[in-house]
Parts: C-alpha cells; structure tokens; sequence
C-alpha cells in the first residue's frame, strides 16, 4: 500500500485550493462586498436594538417569557434570572448580547437553508446521496480551517463569523429534517394518496406535522453548535463572549476566561431550555374549559411584554444609527506590548470625544484589515523585520505612517542564571531543546524558526513550542520560580525584563534581527474621511520605558484601561499635544 502511495505523484490540492479561493475572490469581490457589506448592516441593527432594550427590562422579560413558558415549574424562571444578573454583574451585558446577534443569525441561516435541503433529500435519493457525504465533510472538518475562506471572502468582523459558523453547524438540521420526513409513517402517506392530496397538501398537512419534534431537535443541536462556535469566530474579529474567551487563553488569564465561559454557560442553557420546551407536546388538558378562555391571559402579557422589548430596541437601534466619522476602529494583536500602545491609544481618543472600536487579531489578519480598510489604523507594525513579509504584502494597500516607538528588539531571552549559555552558537540541550514560543502567527515566531534552521539546531533536535503570549509569559515564571533552564522568544518592550532578571542570548548572524521601530499604519482614505483622528493617530508616539511601565501595570493585576488610564493622567500635557 505504501509502495503504490510513493508511485502515485503528489497531487497538489492544496495550491490548487488556493487558487480557487482566489479566483472567487477575485471574480466575486463585488459580490461578496455587498454581502459583507448588508450583513454589517443586519447584524449592527440587531445588536443596537438588543443592546438598546434596557438592561433590566430583558431580564424581567425573559424571566416573565420563561415562568409563562414553563408554567409552576420555577427552576428555570429562577436561573433565567439569577444568571442574566450575574451577566450584568460581570459587565458582560454587551458582549453577551454580540453573541446572541452570532448565533441568532447563524442559526436562521442554518435554518432557511437546512429544512428545505433536508426534505428534498428525503423527498429525492440522488440528492441524498449527494449531499450526505457533504455534510460528512461539513461536520469533520475543524472548525478553524472555515475561517480561512471566511477572511479571504468577507475580511474580518462578525459577517465571516457568521459564515464559518453555518457551516459549522448546518449539518444537523440537515439530517434530522431528512430522517423526520422519512420516519412518517408509509400508511398515513398512502392514505393521503389515496384520498388526492398533492405532495404540498401531504407535506405541510402530514409530513412535517409529524416530523416537527425531530426538525426541531435537528435546530437545537444547529443552536448548540453555532454558539461553540462564537470562540473561534473571535479569532476573526467576531465580538461578544468568544473574544473575552480567547483573550483569556492568550493572555493566560483563568478568572476572565472562567467568568466569560460561565456567561456563555448560562446563555447556553437558556437557549437550550427554551428551544427544547418549544418543541414539547402540549400536556393533555384535564377539565373541559376551552384552552382560550384559560390560557389567554399568559398570551395577552407576553404580547404586552414582546411589544415593550421591543419597542425599546427599536427606538434605541433608530436613536443610534448615526453617522460614524467620530468612531476610529484599532486592530491590534494580542502581544502585551501592542495591547499596551493600542488601549492608550485608544483611550485618549475616547477622552477627547472619539468612539473607538478596539479589535484583537492574529498579526496576518490585522495586516489583512487594514489592507481591506475594515480597520481604521494600527500602531502594530514591526519593521524593517519582523513584519517584512506582511509589509511587502499589504505595503501598496496602506498608508504607513512615522514610528510610534523606536529602539524594539527581539532575541532568544533566557534567565541570567543560564551562565552555561551566551550565545544561540552555544545551544546544546538546554531546555530539552525546546524554545518556548508565541502565537504560530506572530512575525518572531517565523523568526525564532529561521534561526533554528540558520545555526543548524533542528539537525541536534531542536524546536520552537508555540502557543500564546500569556502561556509564554507563565511558562517562564514557572521556570524562573523553580531556578530550571528555559529559552523563550523574547522582546523589548515588554515587562518581562522588568520583573525577571534575563539577557538575550548573542545573534552573531542576526537571524532574529536588529533593533527596529514600531510603526503607525492605516487604511487608505483614512486621512481624508477622518483627517483629525488621522492627525492625532500620526502623532501618537512614545518611549520604551513608558510601554514597559504600562505593560508592567497589567502584568501586576490592572486591566489594560485601567493601566492606560493611569499613564495618561501621569503624561496628560504629552497626550493632550497629539490632538493639537
């Protein structure tokens, strides 16, 4: 078997994926513009008005539809409430309401497309056998390679969410409608037959009444998978809880990432709860009072609470809709250190009236959101080496600006207590051969792999462990704590060096570079739609030692605002001359 796999040439799948994806890109960027373009449109309005229903009127309402719903039983009623309070508690109330938008969106989709498809499936073999084994596929595949093609067709936000997300969770309702509508019993079809129904009259009539509970539990399931989603769909700038989440893990936070999954816990089960009791039979009455007269005043406060939730969303979506040349969208990365120059940023534009948008991306997409001006500006850009290829990609499709910071760089970094090793020629086994490094993405990353094959190391065994900056910066901690040899991707600035005592090991062939500046870039047309934000964003700048305090801030407990809000009113004169 082996031998005949060596026979066969390598097929070229993968590039000639590629190619189609940027054929349809190509031939089809209008399209999906206008697609990207009304789905923003959607999905902004649905989360003003969400967002725009008063806090505790959702609650109270949500908890009114759920004792209606679920009658002397109070469990549900009870957690409905106790859990969008502690939601609220958490100020989580915007992020929950985000993806709610996601999944409310996703599942619709999922829905229009997947109970048609599935009926004529059930109705028509070949398209059963067609489908199925696209569906195989659908539901195998992991869930982070649909991002790829969703950035490539719609950029970044919560539109290519969306689509990764149906995808991802389509396939249930697929299937469950096929096998409801062929569960129906054969003798109930041929009776309709047999009595002239048409196959509309048999199929809303007979089929679907009879397969509606196993429909329904096909979208249950659509529901569940596109709010486990709204985690990776964050990787691609969708907002809500996944980006809390994974801001968590990257910054290897456990109690904002234990508080961000209990939220999507509790919407969850909400969620849950309520989709599985729309889909349960009735109870059989037991006394012979017309179900109108005995029921009708459950209808009558629903409707009256309905109309409330949502007139208020609705004059709250109408008040907001207005113009956004005040509001400057950041995109940065999840390093420390841009986190840092991104949140003062930011913050200093909000103190002098601006709206900001703030977006944590993987380093390739944030380039890519800038290109596609879906990003207004970044403070992020690495240069002339760690962001080169990024830079010679994008560079015709942006407007570089001056550096923000001068003097950055990069190296192996261990502890100083490794007096065995100077130099990366030195590197033998130390560490297990490992260097402990950051997201696969980041342009230090792509370094630290050019030096292990530069020096020859990946000929004595060594790798680079990727994984995230916060698990970088905890791995290190652990390793200075127990006085055990580590070799991690370091760089200045950054807080590490302020609270550990380390030393860059000596780069002889400047594999990982030189010292370098950290660059201001933004879309093109930025200075002409938002030219004051624009002069203020140029003029942004500042000094290693203040992003280092800053990050050192954080590192200590802060929140990056609240370790922003503390330079700026250190610095207020500095700050206040870049909008001048």
């Amino acid at each position: 078997m082996f031998v005949l796999a060596n026979l066969i040439p390598k097929i070229p799948f993968g590039p000639w994926v590629d190619s189609g994806v940027d054929w349809l890109t190509k031939h089809l960027s209008g399209l999906f513009d206008a697609i990207q373009n009304g789905g923003n449109v959607v999905m902004d309005t649905m989360t003003n008005a969400l967002t725009g229903i008063p806090t505790w009127l959702f609650i109270i309402g949500l908890t009114i539809f759920a004792a209606l719903m679920f009658g002397k039983k109070w469990g549900f009623p009870l957690f409905t409430f106790i859990g969008l309070i502690i939601v609220e508690n958490q100020d989580l109330w915007s992020n929950m309401m985000n993806t709610f938008t996601l999944v409310l969106m996703a599942s619709l989709i999922s829905v229009i497309i997947g109970v048609p498809l599935g009926i004529w499936m059930a109705k028509n073999d070949v398209v059963n056998n067609i489908v199925q084994p696209i569906l195989d596929f659908m539901q195998t595949m992991p869930a982070f390679v649909y991002l790829i093609p969703a950035v490539a067709f719609f950029g970044i936000g919560v539109v290519p969410g969306v689509f990764a997300s149906v995808i991802f969770a389509l396939p249930p309702t697929v299937r469950m409608a096929n096998l409801g509508i062929r569960q129906v019993p054969t003798d109930l079809v041929e009776a309709a037959d047999s009595f002239g129904s048409t196959g509309t009259q048999k199929l809303f009539k007979i089929e679907l009444p009879l397969a509606k509970k196993t429909i329904f539990s096909g979208i249950n399931q659509t529901l569940m998978l596109a709010l486990s989603m709204v985690v990776v769909a964050s990787m691609i700038g969708a907002p809500g809880l996944g980006r809390g989440v994974l801001a968590a893990v990257q910054d290897a936070d456990i109690g904002k990432g234990f508080v961000n999954g209990i939220a999507l816990v509790i919407l969850a089960i909400i969620i849950d709860r309520l989709t599985q009791k729309m889909n349960a039979t009735p109870n059989q009455k037991t006394d012979q009072q017309p179900e109108h007269s005995k029921y009708h005043w459950k209808a009558w406060t629903a409707i009256v609470v309905a109309i409330a939730m949502i007139g208020s969303g609705v004059a709250h979506a109408i008040t907001t809709a207005k113009s956004q040349e005040k509001t400057v969208k950041i995109a940065t990365t999840p390093w420390d250190s841009e986190k840092a120059s991104s949140t003062v940023l930011a913050q200093a534009l909000r103190q002098h009236g601006y709206e900001v948008e703030m977006t944590s991306l993987d380093n390739s997409i944030m380039w890519q959101s800038i290109a596609n001006g879906q990003a207004d500006v970044s403070v992020s850009a690495w240069l002339p080496t760690t962001h080169k290829a990024q830079y010679n990609k994008y560079k015709s499709q942006i407007d570089m600006m001056g550096p923000n910071l001068k003097g950055a760089t990069n190296g192996l970094t261990v502890p100083t207590y490794m007096t065995d090793v100077n130099s990366i020629e030195d590197l033998q086994d130390q560490a297990g051969k490992k260097i402990t490094g950051i997201e696969p993405g980041a342009g230090i990353s792509k370094m630290a792999k050019n030096t292990i094959k530069g020096y020859g190391l990946d000929q004595k065994g060594w790798k680079l462990s990727e994984s995230s900056t916060g698990a970088m910066t905890v791995a290190l901690g652990k390793a200075i704590k127990e006085k055990k040899p580590i070799i991690v991707t370091g760089w200045q600035p950054h807080w590490m060096f302020q609270k550990y005592d380390l030393k860059y090991l000596k780069d002889p062939k400047k594999t990982m570079g030189s010292s370098e500046n950290i660059y201001t870039m933004s879309r093109k047309g930025m200075k002409e739609d938002k030219p004051d934000a624009y002069k203020a964003v140029d003029k942004f700048h500042w000094s290693k030692d203040d992003m280092s305090s800053v990050m050192l801030d954080m590192s200590n407990g802060k929140s990056a605002k609240q370790a922003a809000n503390s330079w700026i009113k250190d610095h207020q004169a500095e700050v206040d001359a870049w909008f001048k």
